[in-house]
């Protein structure tokens, strides 16, 4: 078999486990988005940051997910037409970065809210600027995958087969550059951001005493953040596992061109799993929050 023929094989598989994919996430993640969006209670910057982070993944799950798979198992190649090529193409890699940033913006803000407590909270206005500053550094962060990828109609040629692929011709050095460079902002840096507010947290936490106030009402107040830090951490942690294979395996297929770690037989079916697996991060959130965020579930139970 070849890579390709492999994969067919196991279309019956594939295709099942993507739809089931996609209707868990874009439902999920649709829901969350709404719950906030209509419970004003619900309206604070760390919310309105996982309601960003629902809407990269309900954007992915619904627009590029469908398209990528659809090419990976389709014959004939890329169906869409030249601008979805691009389109999607810039689209998958900017929902991911939002992802990551919004993730290390939460984490950011749990820091904030428990180093400075009686400190004024960022307005409403201010949190809109600050979305829109990561769609805008999500999007000039992919704009190189964009311009390197190439909508070729090898039908002119008399092959019945479109492509649309990243090529980076005679730019070796900077395809690895970039590559590492992505490894970095769109994996290591959530988990830092994590890591550090984590230690900064705890820190703060164990050396902090409320002047003039009661035990109870400091544990009470000191286990609400630690619980609302906790299900910043679980997400995270979703992330890291989910992404970590894809990120293995493009990493490996960045350095090694000719194929000696990964056999061609099987470096589609391997790229396919990964990305499953990937994308299956775009499930776990809204279940996350619904299960672990005491806020979230009481007004998720007030709408039914």
């Amino acid at each position: 078999f070849t890579g390709l023929d492999l994969l067919l094989e196991l279309k019956p598989l594939f295709i099942p486990l993507y739809a089931t994919l996609v209707a868990v996430a874009c439902t999920g993640n649709l829901f969350l988005i709404l719950l906030i969006a209509l419970t004003k209670k619900l309206h604070c910057t760390t919310n309105f940051l996982i309601g960003n982070l629902a809407a990269a993944d309900f954007i992915m799950c619904l627009a590029c997910v469908p398209l990528t798979v659809s090419y990976a198992f389709e014959v004939r190649g890329w169906l869409f037409g030249m601008f979805m090529c691009y389109f999607v193409t810039l689209m998958q890699a900017a929902t991911v970065f939002v992802s990551v940033l919004s993730l290390t913006a939460i984490a950011v803000d749990r820091y904030v809210v428990v180093a400075y407590p009686i400190r004024r909270r960022i307005s409403r206005k201010s949190c809109i600027c600050i979305v829109a500053c990561i769609w805008l550094l999500s999007i000039m962060a992919s704009v190189p995958t964009s311009l390197h990828t190439q909508y070729l109609d090898l039908n002119t040629i008399g092959h019945d087969m479109i492509i649309c692929e990243e090529f980076w011709k005679h730019e070796e050095r900077e395809r690895l550059l970039y590559s590492c460079l992505m490894l970095l902002l769109s994996y290591m840096l959530p988990l830092l951001a994590v890591s550090v507010s984590f230690c900064a947290i705890t820190y703060h936490l164990r050396r902090r005493n409320i002047p003039g106030a009661a035990y109870p009402c400091q544990d009470k107040w000191t286990k609400t953040k630690q619980k609302t830090f906790r299900v910043l951490t679980v997400s995270v942690v979703c992330f890291a596992i989910c992404w970590l294979p894809l990120q293995v395996v493009n990493f490996i297929r960045d350095i090694d061109e000719e194929f000696t770690i990964l056999d061609k037989r099987y470096v589609n079916v391997i790229q396919v799993s990964c990305h499953l697996i990937a994308m299956s991060s775009a499930c776990y959130n809204p279940f996350i929050y619904a299960s672990l965020h005491d806020k979230f579930r009481f007004h998720l139970s007030s709408y039914f």
